[in-house]
This record gives structure tokens, C-alpha cells and sequence, in this order.
């Protein structure tokens, strides 16, 4: 059995939503980064010190007995990938067009995203400068997405559905709280509306639903945003 540790973000989406796409058995342990869950001792035995969600544990890998145990999102992904020969191609070309662009989720849509949406509702102060650089840089990245879908005509790396359509989604699927307008981008509201209408993308993204709290309280805030955590600065309560 597999088990998922998660809380319904972006990050947690992409592992639900391969899961489900999968049809791999797995059983949902809820981490509440707002109650900063992510650094106590019992996750952090798990996982070691990287106290970040979401994290997998396959007590039946397809090589040996040991249970494997991974954190990172798109390490969770390429992993299943592998695990079920799904979502990734063998063939060397699309491979690494897969991967170039899950790389480019991971380095610049889901990071700039990311701070985006906290400059925009989470910081204690707003800050012009940092809500003009990480808006105009989201909307650049929107564009690049954009062009991409429009060469392929199809999904991100092809005309194949794939991790990286996988891992980009739910950062789209954020737009409105980014401040994008999904029809300035045609071809991303094109491949957007096709992809979220897939069954198994509506149970991933259902997952824990009904965990998230409608309205950021202060405790929720100081476990994400606080200064210090147990081993180092809180910057980042999801992978």
C-alpha cells in the first residue's frame, strides 16, 4: 500500500491526481501545514528534516522489500511514472520533452507562482515592487505555456497527456487567486479545460476537500510564514 502524506495545494494536487490517474491503492494521511504537522517529530522521522509536504511511502517497491520513501513532488512523480510505465515515455525524444518541461514547472511556473500568490494575499505588508516583479513574470510564464500548447496543439510536451501535464494543472488551476485571466491565454484555457474534466483529475484535485479552511487564521499564518522552525526557516510548507 502506498501512503500519501498531503494537504490540498498545488504540490499535494500533482501527487493525488497521478495517483488517480494511476489506479494505484494508496491510503491519504492529512499533514495540516497550518498547524505546522510538517515539523513535528513523527513526520520528520519519516522523512528526515526536510519538513516538507507532499511525501510518498511505497511499502511495495517493484525492486526489493525495503519501503521506499521520497519527498519532492516531481521526484513522487517521476517515481510512479516508473513504477507503473505510465505518463512518461521510453522512447528517448518525448522523455526528455517531458521532462524539460516538468523541470520548467518546478524552476519557474510553480516558484514564481508561488511567491506571486504571497506578495499578492499573504504577505504582512504589500510591497509594489514584488507584486509588479512576481505578476509580470507569472503572466510571462503564462505566455511561454501558452506558445508551447499552441505548437503542440494538443498537451504540454506532445501530443501525449504526461507528468507534465500532471505537475503544471494545478498551478493553472490557481489562476484566479494569480490574477490571470485565462482567456488572454487561449490555447492554456484550451488544454486547461480539456485536461480538469479528466476523471481521475477531478478525484486527485477532491482530495481532502473538505481540509482546507475557507479563511487563512493566524495560526495557520505562523506555521507557513513564521521566521524559524525547528531545523531552519519555514519558506516553503509544500514540495
Amino acid at each position: 500500500m502506498i501512503e500519501l502524506h498531503y494537504w490540498p495545494t498545488p504540490n499535494g494536487w500533482k501527487v493525488s491526481i497521478m495517483l488517480e490517474e494511476c489506479g494505484l491503492p494508496y491510503r491519504m494521511v492529512p499533514v495540516n501545514i497550518g498547524r505546522g504537522e510538517q515539523f513535528t517529530p513523527e513526520f520528520m522521522a519519516l522523512l528526515g528534516p526536510h519538513h516538507r509536504m507532499p511525501a510518498l511511502i511505497d511499502d511495495h517497491p517493484t525492486q526489493g522489500r525495503t519501503p521506499i520513501e521520497l519527498f519532492e513532488s516531481e521526484a513522487i512523480l517521476m517515481y510512479l511514472a516508473q513504477k507503473t510505465g505510465r505518463f512518461l515515455s521510453t522512447e528517448v525524444r518525448a522523455r526528455h520533452e517531458t521532462l524539460q518541461w516538468l523541470m520548467w514547472q518546478v524552476g519557474g511556473l510553480g516558484v514564481m507562482a508561488a511567491q506571486n500568490g504571497h506578495f499578492l494575499a499573504y504577505a504582512a505588508e504589500k510591497i509594489p515592487y514584488a507584486i509588479e516583479r512576481y505578476g509580470r513574470e507569472v503572466h510571462r510564464l503564462y505566455g511561454v505555456l501558452d506558445a508551447q500548447l499552441g505548437r503542440t496543439g494538443q498537451f504540454v510536451a506532445g501530443p501525449e497527456y504526461s507528468i507534465a501535464d500532471i505537475a503544471i494543472l494545478p498551478w493553472v488551476r490557481i489562476h484566479r487567486a494569480q490574477k490571470v485571466t485565462l482567456k488572454d491565454f487561449p490555447q492554456v484555457q484550451r488544454w486547461y479545460d480539456q485536461v480538469s474534466q479528466r476523471p481521475a483529475v477531478k478525484r486527485g484535485l477532491a482530495l481532502g476537500r473538505e481540509l482546507r479552511a475557507p479563511v487563512l487564521s493566524e495560526e495557520a499564518r505562523r506555521a507557513l510564514f513564521g521566521a524559524a522552525a525547528p531545523n531552519g526557516p519555514r519558506e516553503s510548507p509544500a514540495g
